[in-house]
């Protein structure tokens, strides 16, 4: 009788598990309406596509946080972490970059909120993400931008099994991840400054990943259809475009601490 070894075992139960995870996905995805977007969302993988990022990114804080958007005109040292990916979106039109955003997990280190508060022990024993530097357009093709920003860095989550999404919000803006079912991080729900939200005064809030779409159909969200039942073939976080930028010989921003992040470049009307 063959003895199987322990490892064969764990690697053949792991492999029949994520086949079943590959079949279940490939039958919500047949199930699902399809639309098409006018752009493109894809994971930024050379310098070319980096700078079209920092290009986007600094317009859009330009008309927000001018005075900050003049240290945002380079890649920043954080834009080549190995726990950071950039999304960027791209006109189909003419390549035109038309909106970014930048995810950090905490695999090997701190996320930046983590600079500025002690998360609670709850919320640090988990895989978490921290979505910065989201810039779009303005008008209406910038609010679908935006939105689909939204979803992918979702489906960034749910595809590298992160539990919680953890972003910042200062007032008003705050009330638009409420919208989103975003929850308080702190129980008194107050403000507090953040070093790399330049020092202003924001509440930190986090979503769980597991629970999001079964939350969104209980508060009927107008975003579920976008969200979860419609499948959009034009944002493509494949793995097959996942290798981290090197650090390039191009100029770039020193360090520095992050600044203004995903909050201030929310609209009012995002639901």
């Amino acid at each position: 009788m063959q003895l199987i070894h322990p490892s064969d075992t764990a690697r053949r139960l792991i492999a029949h598990v994520e086949g079943i995870k590959q079949e279940r996905a490939r039958e919500r995805n047949l199930a699902l309406a399809v639309e098409r977007l006018p752009f493109t969302i894809r994971r930024v993988v050379t310098e070319e596509d980096l700078l079209k990022a920092v290009q986007v990114r600094h317009a859009a804080y330009a008309r927000h946080v001018p005075e900050f958007a003049s240290t945002l005109r380079l890649p920043e040292e954080t834009d080549f972490d190995k726990d950071c990916v950039i999304l960027l979106a791209e006109s189909k039109l003419d390549g035109a970059p038309l909106g970014s955003t930048r995810i950090q997990t905490n695999l090997s280190q701190a996320l930046h909120v983590e600079a500025s508060v002690e998360l609670p022990l709850w919320l640090q024993s988990h895989r978490l993400a921290e979505v910065t530097r989201l810039g779009v357009g303005e008008g209406r093709m910038g609010r679908l931008v935006k939105i689909a920003l939204i979803k992918a860095c979702f489906e960034y989550c749910e595809r590298n099994e992160v539990e919680w999404a953890v972003v910042t919000g200062r007032a008003p803006i705050d009330r638009q991840y409420e919208q989103l079912l975003f929850a308080d991080v702190f129980a008194d729900k107050q403000p507090v400054p953040l070093r790399h939200v330049g020092n202003i005064a924001h509440r930190v809030m986090a979503f769980e990943i597991a629970t999001g779409e079964a939350r969104w159909s209980a508060a009927q969200h107008p975003l579920l259809g976008f969200f979860r039942h419609t499948r959009h073939p034009d944002i493509d976080l494949s793995r097959s475009a996942a290798h981290r930028l090197s650090r390039p010989l191009l100029p770039h921003a020193p360090a520095q601490a992050v600044g203004p992040s995903f909050n201030l470049l929310l609209s009012a009307n995002i639901a």
